[in-house]
């Protein structure tokens, strides 16, 4: 990979389990969670008796010459030498989507191996320390636990845990998980386990010999215990939902590790190959440093019934739960790779929907904004006030996005109907959808005074871009009616989005023909991303003399890293601009916007998990990180995909 990653995914299991360098060199830098806060993992090498560190920090050791670093999809792979051995470590989460046990089982690798560079034999051993501030909000906040642990005959290592264990105490974005146990195992024979105190940390720390030219592996994992609570009911993780144990699972992981790579290289190699024919190879290397991240921003729990919520984190930006505005962008990974993960991401939302709370006591008739704040699905928070650290009253009307989840939810169901080739789940869910189609006709031609999700610099009446998403809304449901035999209703809503789409061309484009930013706002421009949906639909509802004509526009309106958002300011959201970059007609044309993205993420001064709001002129971040929406990214594949199967 030539993109120099502003943070390099290590451990990528959920949430709270994720664990990054913000250094493209390993050892140079605290390992650290998401937040960017330190979750500080040490690895050593102690080669004939001298040590060398080559994962995180410490200050009082020698460091390993970093010779290469190799992103894939899964793995992050980096080589490192002394004057006496060259060291290969091969970090490996495999969350693999069509495969829940794999998707969710809190578990991930570390392989070690080491030859010899200078011809001798040499006696090495690996050691790896990991803090406190693995289980706990804040080092300090509560003392913790340790003990030896056997997860099984060949594996053994350390547990540890906070010794106040009160799973889903909390919610928030800014925090880290306080309960649950992190285990710290290697596989094999002469493993030494040990704990001690550094700098008011408690620490564990498992050791290991190495023998030349064979691998020694390490598994980090962590049992939370209880995952989400859902309206009340604490769920535990897909993994243990037939009470599998953590050591179990542990010891599954590690007998499973030689026949798990080869499938993790595969579908690596696969999502690199199709991102690179849709779009080059910058497009394909940044797929393959956000799959990772993507995937690691949900939390996959089954509810009362048995069946999938995919439960997302907004990440960084308000910690909200089940986000309507954040699962959109992220789809088209997930219509790629399991179109069952976005009916998960759906079904909080339809039942929050039908909620008392919802629809008798607020009477709202469009879809809400979000089912919580993570881990704590009891209803929308956002809106609500915040007292004495809890959410009191309803959301209120202000901060609801009705254009904005009614268009949303729309597109999203007529997606997973297209792509599963049935529309049966949007059928449960008729009389809702309906609703929510209506309020589309009514308010989305020329949307009134209303937040919607990229409204940064404040609320914006007459969006251009917000009618074109209840256009797409209306289209949608149309689709829906078409697939489930009710043709009549179909074409009414078909030629209802093309009544507002003539409306919209009328009203929102200047005399050379670009389009504005609001309806009421000459001269301006904005991302007209909603659109894309007409082009991988195929539904035709705007011209493509007219998207060619958009797409070359936009480029008077470049930065050195790419387009804004809009004219009234220079950050820009990297989900809408792939997807205002897919239509494009040509490739070439894409990846000219694909170009200072890439170059964005590349130079960025900003070490954090993948940002998806940036500023086009110095390339720092803005705000959010580590967030799902970089699914998006997919979106250029996704409409590959949808040619090759119509």
């Amino acid at each position: 990979m030539k993109l120099r990653a502003p943070a390099v995914p290590l451990i990528t299991v959920d949430p709270y389990f994720s664990i990054w360098s913000p250094d493209t060199t390993l050892n140079v830098a605290r390992t650290m969670h998401w937040t960017g806060k330190s979750n500080s993992i040490i690895g050593t090498v102690l080669v004939d008796g001298t040590e060398y560190s080559f994962l995180g920090y410490h200050r009082d050791l020698y460091k390993m010459k970093q010779v290469s670093l190799d992103i894939d999809a899964l793995s992050t792979k980096a080589v490192f030498e002394t004057d006496k051995i060259r060291l290969t470590v091969t970090l490996t989460t495999p969350i693999l989507p069509d495969d829940y046990r794999l998707l969710t089982r809190p578990v991930s690798y570390m392989a070690l191996s080491y030859e010899s560079v200078d011809g001798a034999e040499h006696t090495v051993s690996a050691k790896v320390t990991a803090c406190e501030e693995l289980c706990l909000n804040k080092p300090g906040d509560s003392p913790v636990m340790t003990e030896p642990c056997e997860a099984c005959a060949c594996v053994k290592g350390m547990r540890m845990g906070n010794t106040v264990q009160n799973p889903l105490n909390r919610s928030g974005d800014d925090i880290r998980i306080d309960w649950g146990y992190f285990y710290l195992m290697a596989k094999g024979d002469g493993v030494a386990t040990a704990s001690d105190e550094y700098k008011k940390q408690t620490r564990v720390i498992v050791t290991a010999p190495l023998t030349a030219g064979e691998e020694r592996l390490y598994l980090f994992a962590y049992d939370d215990v209880e995952s989400i609570e859902y309206f009340g009911r604490h769920l535990k993780s897909y993994w243990n939902k037939d009470g599998q144990t953590i050591t179990e699972a542990i010891c599954e992981a590690a007998k499973e590790y030689d026949a798990l790579m080869p499938r993790c290289k595969a579908f690596s190699d696969q999502l690199y190959a199709d991102a690179e024919q849709a779009g080059g190879d910058k497009y394909a290397e940044m797929l393959t440093l956000a799959y990772r991240q993507v995937m690691a921003a949900h939390k996959l729990v089954l509810d009362e019934n048995g069946e999938i919520l995919y439960i997302s984190k907004e990440c960084f930006s308000n910690g909200c739960a089940a986000t309507v505005d954040v699962s959109y962008p992220s789809i088209p990974l997930f219509l790629i790779y399991n179109p069952e993960l976005v009916k998960g991401m759906m079904r909080p939302v339809y039942r929050y929907a039908d909620s008392d709370e919802w629809k008798v006591q607020m009477k709202y008739d469009f879809a809400p904004h979000d089912v919580g704040r993570y881990p704590i699905l009891n209803g929308q928070v956002y809106g609500k006030k915040h007292e004495n650290h809890e959410f009191v009253g309803f959301p209120a009307y202000e901060k609801q996005m009705p254009v904005e989840e009614c268009g949303n939810m729309l597109v999203m169901e007529a997606n997973v109907a297209l792509v599963t080739g049935s529309a049966d789940f949007a059928a449960a869910h008729l009389d809702v959808l309906r609703s929510w189609c209506e309020y589309l006709l009514k308010y989305g031609t020329d949307p009134e005074n209303q937040l919607c999700t990229d409204d940064f610099a404040g609320h914006l009446a007459h969006n251009c871009n917000l009618s074109l998403k209840a256009i797409m809304g209306i289209e949608g449901m149309a689709i829906l009616m078409d697939m489930l035999g009710n043709k009549a209703e179909a074409a009414k809503y078909h030629k209802e989005a093309k009544k507002m789409a003539s409306v919209w061309m009328k009203t929102a484009l200047n005399a050379d023909g670009t389009s504005n930013l609001a309806f009421d706002r000459s001269n301006t421009y904005s991302m007209k991303y909603n659109m894309v949906w007409d082009k991988v639909w195929g539904t035709k509802i705007f011209s493509r003399k007219f998207m060619d004509g958009e797409i070359a526009s936009n480029r008077a309106h470049f930065n050195e890293y790419g387009m804004p958002l809009d004219s009234r300011t220079d950050y820009t959201k990297s989900d809408w601009m792939v997807w205002t970059a897919s239509m494009a007609t040509s490739k070439k044309n894409f990846m000219s916007y694909i170009a200072p993205l890439w170059k964005a993420y590349n130079e960025s001064p900003s070490r954090v998990p993948m940002t998806d709001w940036y500023d086009t002129i110095s390339g720092r971040i803005v705000g959010f990180q580590h967030r799902t929406v970089q699914g998006g990214l997919w979106m250029r594949v996704l409409m590959d995909k949808w040619a090759e199967k119509n």
